[in-house]
């Protein structure tokens, strides 16, 4: 990362202006061993803009950008900087110190602000340590430098860095990574995605980004792109996605020929704009062509007549004067890609039935996911996407037989020929060369034809000499589409098959799929290619995989509405789950008021009824006392029972109080 200037780091939140001019280039050249890379090329970068730049590999997108940050200089021309702006600028190497974990990285953007709250503990400390009575002066002091700091602290949201910190890592996929990670041990595509969060951080004023796409899932990509559209400052994307592009840019810069042509608009908007630029430079061109021979015609017949003579000089004058019509480049020969098979299958393509992913054997197994189902039909084009680490690519090979499969069924049907893109590209010989390499396929055909198939991907001249394992990203991938189209399948099963491509081939690759009225099984992270080609997207899960009838917008939106219901489910089955302990509680809460009332009124009565037979008890040993009872033995007897009768009530009378008491 190219950052500059140092006082801008702690940075997090910028103003701006409107129309600030950020970065002005006028008329660069640029040549490297007698190449000229880049020709008069002009462009102006300003507050909020959202710039795409595109261009073929070598067209000179990365020697425009290492100008822009002053990393290398032009033949020609000048490259002009607002002062004191910062630009943020991810390049291969992306500048992470290798010994901090992630979280030292992440708060070194913050540096003043760090400093602030060391030096904000360091007065606390000092002002601990203070009698403020008999050092009143000393005191006042330190707690006015305090304020100073502290308000510095504040301006610069220093209580929020932490929060600031774990939102950006959270969104570019570091959620479930350890903060005290160490930076060695991430693999290159998680370096690239904390260079990222650490730029973002930074919030510079001008965002250079070259290929921010690579190694994103589909999960942290939509959260960049939502970040990226509110972003404060103006971004210039180096970008193959035109997904991406799509969502984010309002112009396209496209190098070409090391020339800069600016079209407003996103990706789409570009692709119809230089269409219509070029043929109306093409009817401009021969418009005047045509005015040119008639005037070279007219002068040829007349500028010996003595009576036209003058008319004939006139239009030579007029013809120096003309200031001529460019004929429009012709277009970049792109490659040629065309599939077709022999003899179509039979309607039921392929049936998958409770398929269990198992990659490794034995105690290093490891299960991807299990229980899979999956109905394909001739004539579908299926898309299948998924968090990386889930088992696509696994999916792929375990369907054609490559690896083992422990569980579960699969069904091909009758007359299905298969033709696979892997974009590991292991069914190669890297020991051999690119022409020997398809021959060795196809060894009755002859070696004109061979390389007729060669040349229809690019693949040309000495390039055909070539060993496979020398060929670059690209080159492998055109190799293996020469493969492919000579394979005539019905079926194609192509993993990441836009890898590595130019926009060029990836748009003869997306209308070669889009024309191919076979059957397509395709994993892929270009939404872009999943749009355009497929009629159903499968989201595979580690449990499932879920199918949507539609391009990769329709998945958009259906998952969302199924993600909204989701949770609207969720929020209703709390609501439910309270309302019913709410109700259970309300209902016990009411039982237990009236079985509260009940049991007061019985204790009232229960101690009425003990007062009155207690009362009755003192009256019947009153009575039994008296000399008149004593002297009638039957009138004894009978007060006696009555006593034991009143006694025996009144003991279970008590009983029950004591009960109802205890309760």
């Amino acid at each position: 990362m190219i950052r500059f200037p140092a006082h801008f780091y702690d940075k997090v939140i910028f103003q701006f202006s409107e129309d600030i001019m950020l970065v002005a280039i006028d008329n660069l050249s640029k040549s490297f061993a007698g190449h000229q890379v880049l020709q008069n090329v002009s462009l102006k970068i300003e507050d909020r803009d959202r710039i795409g730049l595109i261009g073929a590999n070598g067209a000179g997108k990365s020697t425009l950008l290492k100008m822009i940050v002053g990393a290398l200089s032009p033949d020609e021309g000048e490259v002009a900087v607002t002062n004191n702006i910062n630009i943020g600028f991810l390049e291969q190497n992306t500048g992470l110190e290798r010994g901090s974990t992630i979280m030292q990285e992440m708060r070194k953007v913050f540096s003043q602000v760090n400093e602030s709250e060391r030096q904000m503990k360091e007065l606390e400390a000092a002002m601990s340590q203070i009698d403020h009575e008999s050092q009143r002066e000393e005191y006042e002091k330190l707690s006015a430098q305090y304020a100073v700091v502290q308000e510095h602290f504040q301006q610069n949201e220093g209580y929020l860095v932490d929060v600031k910190i774990k939102t950006i890592l959270n969104g570019m996929g570091f959620g479930d990574k350890a903060f005290d990670t160490v930076i060695d041990t991430l693999s290159g595509g998680e370096k690239t995605r904390l260079a990222i969060a650490r730029l973002l951080l930074e919030q510079p004023e001008l965002l250079i980004l070259d290929e921010p796409t690579n190694h994103l899932d589909f999960k942290t990509l939509m959260w960049l792109e939502e970040y990226l559209k509110d972003y404060k400052g103006a971004l210039l994307l180096v970008s193959h996605d035109r997904y991406f592009l799509n969502k984010l840019v309002t112009s396209v810069c496209e190098m070409e020929r090391g020339i800069l042509t600016r079209y407003k608009g996103d990706y789409d908007k570009y692709l119809q704009l230089k269409e219509e630029r070029l043929a109306r430079q093409q009817k401009e061109y021969e418009m005047q062509q045509e005015e040119i021979a008639a005037m070279q015609d007219y002068i040829a017949k007349n500028i010996v007549r003595a009576t036209t003579s003058t008319r004939a000089k006139s239009r030579v004058h007029a013809l120096e004067r003309m200031e001529l019509i460019d004929k429009p480049p012709s277009e970049l020969k792109p490659p040629k890609i065309h599939f077709s098979y022999d003899r179509p299958p039979v309607k039921d393509v392929l049936h998958i039935r409770n398929l269990r992913l198992e990659v490794g054997r034995g105690n290093t197994a490891k299960v991807l996911a299990e229980s899979l189902d999956l109905d394909v039909m001739r004539g579908d084009k299926v898309g299948i996407i998924g968090a990386n680490g889930v088992g696509k690519s696994s999916f792929l090979k375990a369907i054609q037989g490559l690896i083992p499969v422990t569980e579960g069924t699969m069904e091909w049907g009758k007359f299905v020929k298969l033709a696979y893109f892997d974009q590991e590209n292991t069914r190669v010989d890297p020991n051999n060369t690119v022409l020997e390499e398809l021959w060795k396929r196809h060894p009755t055909v002859n070696e004109q034809e061979i390389r007729s198939r060669l040349g229809a991907v690019l693949l040309t001249g000495e390039n055909v000499f070539k060993e496979v394992g020398n060929l670059s990203g690209g080159e492998r991938a055109k190799l293996a589409f020469a493969i492919l189209v000579f394979e005539y399948g019905n079926v194609l099963i192509l993993d990441e098959p836009t890898n590595h491509m130019d926009l060029v081939t990836k748009e003869v690759i997306e209308k070669a799929l889009d024309e191919f009225d076979g059957t397509i099984i395709m994993v892929s992270h270009d939404r872009y290619l999943l749009n355009k080609v497929p009629n159903k997207i499968v989201e595979m899960l580690p449990g499932q995989m879920m199918l949507y009838n539609g391009n990769f917008d329709y998945y958009l939106e259906r998952s969302a509405i199924l993600a909204e219901q989701a949770a609207a489910a969720e929020v209703q089955e709390k609501k439910e789950l309270k309302e019913s302990e709410g109700a259970a509680q309300y209902h016990r809460s009411k039982q237990q008021r009236s079985e509260d009332a009940r049991r007061k009124r019985r204790l009232k009565e229960l101690e009425d009824l003990i007062d009155i037979l207690e009362g009755e008890e003192a009256e019947l040993e009153c009575q039994i006392a008296e000399p008149e009872t004593a002297s009638d033995f039957e009138l004894l007897n009978e007060k006696c029972r009555e006593l034991e009768d009143v006694k025996g009530r009144l003991n279970q009378v008590t009983d029950e109080w004591i009960a109802l008491s205890d309760e």
